[in-house]
């Protein structure tokens, strides 16, 4: 249902039309007094590049010589990436195209920039304030892009993980990809990369993603709920008043407030829920969790229904061929492996990103990786619980009292039905 058009939408666009005019006189004096904060911007695409960094502790073929990964180096599309006694140099020809840090399991390349929250935070940003999001690349856009345009290296470096946890929280992104953009880029598997990514998180979801190939298509209209906000908190930092929200105007700026302060609360309390949940192993190992799982984890808690769609590996152990030796618990580099209760092999499959590492260093072959849906992965959530128990114990006790007052109210009136007999 469209909102009812109120008295400070017909300020904001008397503003508006008001700003159309007084800009052009801005422009004047900044180019006369020579205003550096109203300097043009210059496209750089080197400005949305970052050569990547690399974590050796986390690195399957660091771990162990008998790991075969070598997913970095492979997608390299310039060979920029080499790793050889337990280290990894990242060689001067790198492209800095980002998209050896989405095929790495353990995050053990990334760049600063464009780690899996950072991504999803500039796209939550975006989404919340704009009608439309886009997602786009360099090569795409050339040109400065515009407040709701989350510019990458190449829009291959973002990982199913974090494109289904925006599917799921905002359904108004859409990717930017002009036809053939990809077919004369250098980062050859950036596209495939993509595809398969989004691929797997529509199937996870349940939901598709919107793909825009026009440039005269893209739109900048931002939401009218968060113009008013703006205008508004304008309106208090200019005069230091503060508007009512008992005022009706007001109540569609308080809910896209409200959905930003939920977004950060959001991440917030998935930080103290899995901070809480993170113990250490029986060798006082702190295990670890990476951003990508934690972007699964928070989408899974809010839609456990959703678990059943999405796939993981975790590995199974056959104790008759283990020999307790430990070289599985070892080697996992995220410290999710674990022999417990006696010397029993054990995995926590909310830290387990199924990098099969545990499975290759088994000399006896104990250990098989075995997919199966994300059920295990939706944790308990302590309040939750609290409000269905004291919701359950509510209803239990009106129960009883409404048992109760019928059986006193058919008490009266057999005593009434006695005294009409007599």
């Amino acid at each position: 249902m469209a909102q009812k058009r109120d008295m400070f939408d017909d300020i904001i666009d008397i503003t508006k039309g008001l700003s159309g005019i007084t800009e052009p006189f801005n422009d004047l004096t900044n180019a006369f007094l020579g205003n550096p904060e109203a300097e043009e911007k210059v496209w750089n695409p080197a400005d949305y590049k970052e050569k990547p960094r690399a974590n050796t502790l986390p690195c399957l073929a660091c771990k162990s010589p008998k790991s075969s990964c070598r997913a970095c180096a492979q997608i390299c599309p310039v060979n920029a990436i080499e790793i050889e006694d337990g280290g990894i140099d990242i060689l001067d020809a790198c492209r800095k195209c980002g998209l050896c840090a989405p095929v790495c399991p353990t995050e053990a390349m990334h760049t600063l920039k464009h780690r899996p929250k950072k991504i999803y935070d500039a796209v939550a940003s975006a989404a919340t304030a704009y009608e439309t999001a886009y997602v786009t690349c360099t090569r795409a856009l050339k040109r400065i892009p515009r407040e709701n345009e989350v510019v990458l290296a190449c829009v291959g470096e973002v990982t199913p993980e974090t494109w289904f946890s925006i599917m799921m929280d905002f359904p108004n992104v859409s990717v930017y990809l002009p036809l053939d953009i990809c077919t004369a880029c250098r980062n050859a598997q950036g596209e495939e990369l993509l595809g398969d990514a989004i691929a797997t998180a529509e199937e996870w979801s349940g939901r598709g993603m919107g793909l825009e190939v026009d440039a005269s298509a893209l739109t900048c209209t931002k939401r009218r709920e968060f113009e008013r906000k703006e205008y508004l908190d304008k309106i208090m930092k200019t005069t230091g008043l503060t508007v009512s929200k008992l005022n009706p105007a007001t109540a569609a700026v308080t809910s896209v407030a409200q959905r930003i302060k939920d977004h950060t609360k959001k991440l917030s309390a998935l930080e103290r829920t899995l901070s809480m949940a993170t113990g250490t192993t029986s060798q006082k190992r702190r295990r670890v969790l990476t951003q990508n799982r934690q972007l699964l984890l928070s989408t899974l808690q809010a839609h456990p229904e959703l678990a059943a769609n999405v796939q993981v590996r975790t590995p199974a152990c056959d104790f008759e061929k283990c020999t307790l030796c430990g070289d599985c618990v070892t080697a996992c580099p995220l410290h999710a492996c674990d022999l417990a209760d006696g010397g029993r092999f054990a995995v926590e499959a909310t830290y387990c990103v199924g990098c099969g590492l545990c499975a290759e260093v088994c000399e006896t072959h104990a250990l098989t990786m075995v997919e199966h849906d994300a059920a295990d992965l939706v944790l308990p959530d302590p309040e939750a619980e609290k409000k269905a128990a004291e919701a359950a114990k509510a209803h239990e006790e009106a129960e009883k009292m409404k048992a109760e007052a019928k059986k006193k109210l058919n008490a009266a009136l057999d005593r009434v039905e006695k005294l009409a007999d007599e």
